[in-house]
């Protein structure tokens, strides 16, 4: 039992913290103090469906009908390209740390659908919960198998509230313009690498 939620939480853990579009997303909203902890629940929410969906069988589903895949990958490619052109632009203009009235701009609704599109538009989301670890849990028998479950998304919670909430001992750093500027271009790197990386195997 022991075992089995410790490599729960290990191997859910590291495919979680892998630099990704979610991650850079929830870093940023975390630095600007904007809506940090709905995020964080919400992406948290979301793996813990899929890991739990994944350990119950269910990534023969993915496996048997690929359009399934097919749809997240141009849907979250075209997605990514747009959010990497904004950040793009974003790192052109004079950024630096909002107050707590500007922040309030950007919308709950906003950061609520962006943070879904971020994630259910990209297909590893579906690879590395569903399928990956639901193929690693048959390893496992009965209780066993639910322990790491349990494991996978507690790595999850612990993962996402952690880099949300920690993300203000960054925030020295970030009022000055040119952090803004440079964590803007990584963003747009990382979010145009991930849409390539989904486009490939159709284009070539």
């Amino acid at each position: 039992m022991q075992t089995a939620f410790i490599q729960g939480m290990g191997i859910g853990g590291s495919l979680i913290m892998a630099v990704g579009a979610q991650n850079a997303f929830v870093l940023k909203q975390g630095l600007k103090r904007s809506h940090s902890l709905p995020i964080a629940a919400i992406c948290s929410f979301i793996d813990a469906i899929m890991i739990t969906a994944g350990v119950a069988g269910l990534g023969h589903l993915i496996l048997a009908f690929p359009i399934i895949k097919d749809i997240a990958s141009f849907g979250g490619a075209i997605f990514l390209l747009l959010y990497g052109y904004c950040a793009l632009k974003s790192s052109f203009s004079d950024s630096r740390m909002e107050s707590d009235e500007a922040l309030a701009a950007d919308t709950l609704k906003k950061a609520v659908l962006t943070t879904l599109a971020i994630s259910l538009l990209n297909p590893h989301l579906y690879l590395d919960t569903v399928v990956l670890l639901g193929s690693i849990s048959v390893q496992f028998e009965g209780t066993e198998k639910q322990w790491f479950g349990a494991g996978a998304v507690l790595a999850s919670f612990v993962w996402f509230f952690s880099l949300s909430l920690g993300a203000k001992y960054l925030s020295p750093v970030f009022r000055k313009p040119k952090a803004w500027c440079y964590l803007d271009r990584f963003i747009c790197i990382t979010m145009w690498s991930i849409a390539g990386a989904l486009m490939y195997p159709y284009l070539f």
